[in-house]
Protein backbone atom coordinates (compact mmCIF):
# COMPACT_ATOMS: atom_id res chain seq x y z
CA UNK A 1 0.00 0.00 0.00
CA UNK A 2 2.91 2.46 0.45
CA UNK A 3 4.65 1.58 -2.12
CA UNK A 4 1.41 2.79 -4.51
CA UNK A 5 0.53 5.62 -2.20
CA UNK A 6 4.35 6.88 -2.47
CA UNK A 7 4.93 6.08 -6.19
CA UNK A 8 1.92 8.29 -6.38
CA UNK A 9 3.02 10.94 -3.85
CA UNK A 10 6.14 10.96 -6.22
CA UNK A 11 4.69 11.09 -9.57
CA UNK A 12 1.84 13.44 -9.61
CA UNK A 13 3.32 16.66 -7.81
CA UNK A 14 5.97 16.39 -10.74
CA UNK A 15 4.17 15.74 -13.47
CA UNK A 16 1.95 18.94 -12.30
CA UNK A 17 5.22 21.25 -12.48
CA UNK A 18 6.00 19.90 -15.18
CA UNK A 19 3.02 20.92 -16.96
CA UNK A 20 2.89 24.43 -15.62
CA UNK A 21 6.49 24.82 -17.02
CA UNK A 22 5.70 24.02 -20.45
CA UNK A 23 2.56 25.42 -20.12
CA UNK A 24 4.16 28.94 -19.36
CA UNK A 25 6.21 29.03 -22.64
CA UNK A 26 3.51 31.17 -24.13
CA UNK A 27 5.34 32.05 -27.30
CA UNK A 28 7.30 28.76 -29.17
CA UNK A 29 6.17 25.84 -26.48
CA UNK A 30 8.58 22.91 -26.90
CA UNK A 31 7.20 20.02 -28.38
CA UNK A 32 5.80 17.42 -25.40
CA UNK A 33 7.85 14.29 -26.50
CA UNK A 34 11.30 16.08 -25.83
CA UNK A 35 10.18 17.43 -22.51
CA UNK A 36 9.23 14.22 -21.68
CA UNK A 37 12.22 12.35 -22.80
CA UNK A 38 14.16 15.25 -20.39
CA UNK A 39 12.16 14.23 -18.03
CA UNK A 40 13.00 10.67 -18.33
CA UNK A 41 16.46 11.34 -18.46
CA UNK A 42 16.48 12.92 -15.66
CA UNK A 43 13.99 10.31 -14.12
CA UNK A 44 16.15 6.59 -14.65
CA UNK A 45 19.68 8.11 -16.91
CA UNK A 46 21.01 10.44 -14.06
CA UNK A 47 19.69 8.52 -11.43
CA UNK A 48 21.86 5.26 -12.74
CA UNK A 49 24.67 7.24 -13.47
CA UNK A 50 24.65 9.17 -10.18
CA UNK A 51 24.23 5.39 -7.96
CA UNK A 52 27.39 4.74 -10.21
CA UNK A 53 29.81 7.36 -10.13
CA UNK A 54 28.52 8.51 -6.55
CA UNK A 55 29.54 4.98 -5.23
CA UNK A 56 33.13 5.85 -6.93
CA UNK A 57 33.39 9.15 -5.23
CA UNK A 58 31.88 8.36 -2.13
CA UNK A 59 34.36 5.65 -1.86
CA UNK A 60 37.03 7.61 -3.07
CA UNK A 61 36.12 10.30 0.15
CA UNK A 62 35.75 7.38 2.59
CA UNK A 63 39.59 6.66 2.08
CA UNK A 64 40.76 10.03 2.34
CA UNK A 65 39.16 10.35 5.72
CA UNK A 66 38.28 8.47 8.67
CA UNK A 67 35.73 10.24 11.33
CA UNK A 68 32.09 8.85 9.83
CA UNK A 69 30.96 12.65 10.51
CA UNK A 70 33.12 14.35 7.69
CA UNK A 71 32.48 11.40 5.30
CA UNK A 72 28.86 12.39 5.93
CA UNK A 73 29.03 15.76 5.58
CA UNK A 74 31.69 16.28 2.29
CA UNK A 75 29.17 13.64 0.45
CA UNK A 76 26.19 15.50 0.80
CA UNK A 77 27.93 18.91 0.40
CA UNK A 78 30.60 18.00 -2.07
CA UNK A 79 29.78 14.29 -3.67
CA UNK A 80 26.06 14.42 -4.30
CA UNK A 81 26.49 18.30 -5.75
CA UNK A 82 28.64 17.60 -8.11
CA UNK A 83 27.54 14.26 -9.58
CA UNK A 84 23.80 14.81 -9.50
CA UNK A 85 24.15 18.25 -11.08
CA UNK A 86 26.59 17.01 -13.69
CA UNK A 87 24.62 13.95 -14.84
CA UNK A 88 21.39 15.95 -15.11
CA UNK A 89 23.46 18.15 -16.94
CA UNK A 90 24.79 16.06 -19.14
CA UNK A 91 22.00 15.30 -21.04
CA UNK A 92 21.29 19.28 -21.44
CA UNK A 93 24.61 19.47 -23.59
CA UNK A 94 23.35 17.07 -25.93
CA UNK A 95 20.00 18.95 -26.31
CA UNK A 96 21.46 22.08 -26.62
CA UNK A 97 22.27 20.99 -30.08
CA UNK A 98 18.97 20.26 -31.20
CA UNK A 99 17.09 23.10 -32.98
CA UNK A 100 14.41 23.30 -31.19
CA UNK A 101 16.82 24.40 -28.31
CA UNK A 102 16.70 28.11 -28.88
CA UNK A 103 17.30 30.05 -26.39
CA UNK A 104 16.94 30.77 -22.30
CA UNK A 105 13.15 29.86 -21.70
CA UNK A 106 14.22 26.61 -23.36
CA UNK A 107 17.18 26.01 -21.35
CA UNK A 108 14.83 26.36 -18.38
CA UNK A 109 11.64 24.29 -19.58
CA UNK A 110 14.38 21.26 -20.50
CA UNK A 111 16.42 22.00 -17.49
CA UNK A 112 13.47 22.20 -15.42
CA UNK A 113 11.97 19.00 -16.69
CA UNK A 114 15.35 16.77 -16.45
CA UNK A 115 15.27 17.92 -12.52
CA UNK A 116 11.95 17.18 -12.16
CA UNK A 117 12.07 13.74 -13.35
CA UNK A 118 15.14 13.19 -10.81
CA UNK A 119 13.49 14.96 -7.99
CA UNK A 120 10.51 12.55 -8.55
CA UNK A 121 12.85 9.20 -7.91
CA UNK A 122 15.17 10.43 -5.43
CA UNK A 123 11.59 11.52 -3.89
CA UNK A 124 9.76 7.80 -4.13
CA UNK A 125 13.35 6.40 -3.10
CA UNK A 126 12.73 8.94 0.10
CA UNK A 127 9.33 8.03 0.40
CA UNK A 128 9.99 4.03 0.91
CA UNK A 129 12.75 4.74 3.44
CA UNK A 130 10.25 6.12 5.21
CA UNK A 131 7.15 4.48 5.37
CA UNK A 132 7.51 2.83 8.31
CA UNK A 133 5.95 5.40 10.12
CA UNK A 134 2.62 8.25 8.91
CA UNK A 135 3.65 10.89 10.78
CA UNK A 136 7.35 10.71 8.94
CA UNK A 137 6.05 9.80 5.62
CA UNK A 138 3.54 12.82 5.16
CA UNK A 139 6.49 15.22 6.35
CA UNK A 140 8.99 13.75 3.86
CA UNK A 141 6.24 13.83 1.37
CA UNK A 142 5.80 17.55 1.96
CA UNK A 143 9.10 18.65 2.46
CA UNK A 144 10.81 17.11 -0.36
CA UNK A 145 7.97 17.93 -2.66
CA UNK A 146 7.87 21.44 -2.00
CA UNK A 147 11.30 22.07 -1.48
CA UNK A 148 13.91 19.11 -2.18
CA UNK A 149 12.66 18.09 -5.94
CA UNK A 150 11.68 22.04 -6.75
CA UNK A 151 15.22 22.22 -6.25
CA UNK A 152 16.09 19.79 -8.51
CA UNK A 153 14.40 21.53 -10.93
CA UNK A 154 15.86 24.94 -10.33
CA UNK A 155 19.33 23.72 -10.11
CA UNK A 156 18.92 22.44 -13.78
CA UNK A 157 16.84 25.05 -15.26
CA UNK A 158 19.84 27.30 -14.76
CA UNK A 159 22.15 25.47 -15.73
CA UNK A 160 19.61 25.17 -19.10
CA UNK A 161 19.06 28.63 -18.72
CA UNK A 162 22.75 29.64 -19.34
CA UNK A 163 23.41 27.17 -21.95
CA UNK A 164 20.46 29.29 -23.73
CA UNK A 165 21.99 32.04 -23.39
CA UNK A 166 25.29 30.94 -24.77
CA UNK A 167 23.66 28.99 -27.90
CA UNK A 168 24.03 32.03 -29.78
CA UNK A 169 27.41 33.30 -28.65
CA UNK A 170 31.21 32.75 -29.78
CA UNK A 171 32.60 29.52 -29.05
CA UNK A 172 34.49 31.03 -26.02
CA UNK A 173 31.32 32.46 -24.18
CA UNK A 174 29.50 28.87 -24.84
CA UNK A 175 32.21 27.50 -22.86
CA UNK A 176 32.31 30.03 -20.00
CA UNK A 177 28.35 30.28 -19.42
CA UNK A 178 28.21 26.93 -19.89
CA UNK A 179 30.60 26.47 -17.12
CA UNK A 180 29.15 29.48 -14.72
CA UNK A 181 25.58 27.75 -15.39
CA UNK A 182 27.24 24.15 -13.84
CA UNK A 183 29.02 25.89 -10.81
CA UNK A 184 26.13 28.06 -9.82
CA UNK A 185 23.75 24.93 -10.22
CA UNK A 186 26.47 22.80 -7.78
CA UNK A 187 26.45 25.86 -4.91
CA UNK A 188 22.52 25.71 -5.11
CA UNK A 189 22.33 22.02 -4.48
CA UNK A 190 25.30 22.14 -2.16
CA UNK A 191 23.79 24.95 -0.24
CA UNK A 192 20.37 23.40 0.45
CA UNK A 193 21.95 20.44 1.42
CA UNK A 194 24.31 22.03 3.89
CA UNK A 195 21.57 23.97 5.67
CA UNK A 196 19.20 20.80 6.02
CA UNK A 197 21.80 18.72 7.31
CA UNK A 198 21.38 20.43 11.14
CA UNK A 199 18.39 21.06 12.50
CA UNK A 200 19.70 24.76 13.83
CA UNK A 201 20.10 25.59 10.00
CA UNK A 202 17.11 23.69 8.22
CA UNK A 203 15.02 27.01 8.55
CA UNK A 204 17.60 28.91 6.37
CA UNK A 205 17.49 26.10 3.64
CA UNK A 206 13.53 26.97 3.13
CA UNK A 207 14.62 30.64 3.44
CA UNK A 208 17.38 29.93 0.77
CA UNK A 209 15.02 28.29 -1.55
CA UNK A 210 11.85 30.17 -1.22
CA UNK A 211 14.78 33.45 -2.51
CA UNK A 212 15.83 31.09 -5.25
CA UNK A 213 12.64 30.02 -6.30
CA UNK A 214 11.71 33.86 -7.10
CA UNK A 215 14.65 34.98 -8.63
CA UNK A 216 14.26 31.62 -10.94
CA UNK A 217 10.68 32.63 -11.95
CA UNK A 218 11.82 35.96 -12.21
CA UNK A 219 14.39 35.05 -14.67
CA UNK A 220 11.98 33.03 -16.41
CA UNK A 221 9.40 36.10 -16.64
CA UNK A 222 12.08 38.18 -17.94
CA UNK A 223 13.02 35.89 -20.83
CA UNK A 224 9.69 35.23 -21.86
CA UNK A 225 9.31 38.95 -22.07
CA UNK A 226 12.37 39.25 -23.92
CA UNK A 227 10.65 37.06 -26.64
CA UNK A 228 7.87 39.22 -26.66
CA UNK A 229 10.14 42.00 -27.47
CA UNK A 230 11.86 39.51 -30.28
CA UNK A 231 8.51 39.24 -32.46
CA UNK A 232 7.51 42.34 -31.89
CA UNK A 233 10.41 43.79 -33.68
CA UNK A 234 11.65 41.19 -35.88
CA UNK A 235 7.90 40.67 -37.22
CA UNK A 236 7.57 44.52 -37.67
CA UNK A 237 10.27 44.43 -40.49
CA UNK A 238 7.62 41.44 -42.01
CA UNK A 239 4.88 44.55 -41.55
CA UNK A 240 7.67 46.66 -43.44
CA UNK A 241 7.98 44.21 -46.13
CA UNK A 242 3.76 44.18 -46.61
CA UNK A 243 4.05 40.05 -45.57
CA UNK A 244 2.51 40.67 -42.17
CA UNK A 245 -0.33 43.23 -41.74
CA UNK A 246 0.34 45.84 -39.12
CA UNK A 247 -2.63 45.46 -37.13
CA UNK A 248 -1.54 41.72 -36.46
CA UNK A 249 1.97 42.96 -34.63
CA UNK A 250 0.08 44.04 -31.70
CA UNK A 251 -1.90 40.82 -31.07
CA UNK A 252 0.41 38.08 -32.10
CA UNK A 253 2.80 39.17 -29.38
CA UNK A 254 -0.18 39.26 -26.57
CA UNK A 255 -2.55 37.26 -25.29
CA UNK A 256 -5.14 38.60 -27.62
CA UNK A 257 -3.98 36.05 -30.20
CA UNK A 258 -5.73 33.07 -28.80
CA UNK A 259 -9.24 35.75 -29.37
CA UNK A 260 -11.64 34.96 -31.95
CA UNK A 261 -12.83 37.19 -34.87
CA UNK A 262 -8.95 39.04 -36.05
CA UNK A 263 -8.30 36.38 -38.48
CA UNK A 264 -10.17 32.96 -40.04
CA UNK A 265 -10.58 30.93 -37.07
CA UNK A 266 -9.43 28.13 -40.13
CA UNK A 267 -6.26 29.28 -40.09
CA UNK A 268 -5.63 30.78 -37.12
CA UNK A 269 -3.40 28.35 -35.10
CA UNK A 270 -0.74 27.63 -37.94
CA UNK A 271 -0.21 31.50 -38.69
CA UNK A 272 0.27 32.14 -35.30
CA UNK A 273 2.75 29.21 -35.33
CA UNK A 274 4.46 30.40 -38.53
CA UNK A 275 4.54 33.93 -37.39
CA UNK A 276 5.97 33.33 -33.95
CA UNK A 277 8.36 30.57 -35.31
CA UNK A 278 9.20 33.16 -38.35
CA UNK A 279 10.51 36.00 -35.55
CA UNK A 280 12.71 33.33 -33.64
CA UNK A 281 14.02 31.64 -36.89
CA UNK A 282 15.19 35.39 -38.08
CA UNK A 283 16.81 35.79 -34.94
CA UNK A 284 18.64 32.84 -34.95
CA UNK A 285 19.71 33.69 -38.46
CA UNK A 286 20.62 36.68 -37.42
CA UNK A 287 23.34 34.99 -35.00
CA UNK A 288 24.35 31.57 -36.60
CA UNK A 289 27.38 30.71 -38.09
CA UNK A 290 28.37 27.84 -41.14
CA UNK A 291 25.65 25.69 -41.63
CA UNK A 292 23.43 26.69 -38.64
CA UNK A 293 23.03 29.64 -40.69
CA UNK A 294 22.05 27.87 -43.95
CA UNK A 295 19.27 26.07 -41.99
CA UNK A 296 17.85 29.08 -40.36
CA UNK A 297 18.13 30.73 -43.29
CA UNK A 298 16.19 27.93 -45.22
CA UNK A 299 13.55 27.92 -42.09
CA UNK A 300 12.67 31.31 -42.53
CA UNK A 301 11.95 31.17 -46.13
CA UNK A 302 10.23 28.26 -45.39
CA UNK A 303 7.95 30.27 -43.30
CA UNK A 304 7.44 33.55 -45.32
CA UNK A 305 5.94 31.06 -47.82
CA UNK A 306 3.65 29.49 -45.65
CA UNK A 307 2.45 32.55 -44.14
CA UNK A 308 2.37 33.82 -47.89
CA UNK A 309 -0.21 31.47 -48.65
CA UNK A 310 -2.15 31.31 -45.58
CA UNK A 311 -2.98 35.49 -46.09
CA UNK A 312 -3.71 34.84 -49.94
CA UNK A 313 -0.35 36.71 -50.75
CA UNK A 314 0.60 34.65 -53.41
Amino acid sequence: MMVVLSAIAALIPMMTYLFVIWRFDRYDREPALLILINYFWGAVGAIVLTLIFGSIMDLSISLLFSEESHIEFLQLIISAPIIEEITKGFFLFLMVQNKKFDNITDGVVYGGAIGLGFGMTENFMYFIANSSSVNTWIFVVIVRTLFSAVMHCVATGTLGAFLGYAKFNKKVWKRFFALVGLIIAIIIHSAWNSFISFESTAWLGFIFMIITICIFIIVFNLSISSERKIIFSELLEESQDGLIPAEHLGILNSSKRHKFGWIDEGIRKIYISSAIGLAFRKMQHKNSLGINKYYYEAEVDKLRKTIAILLGKT
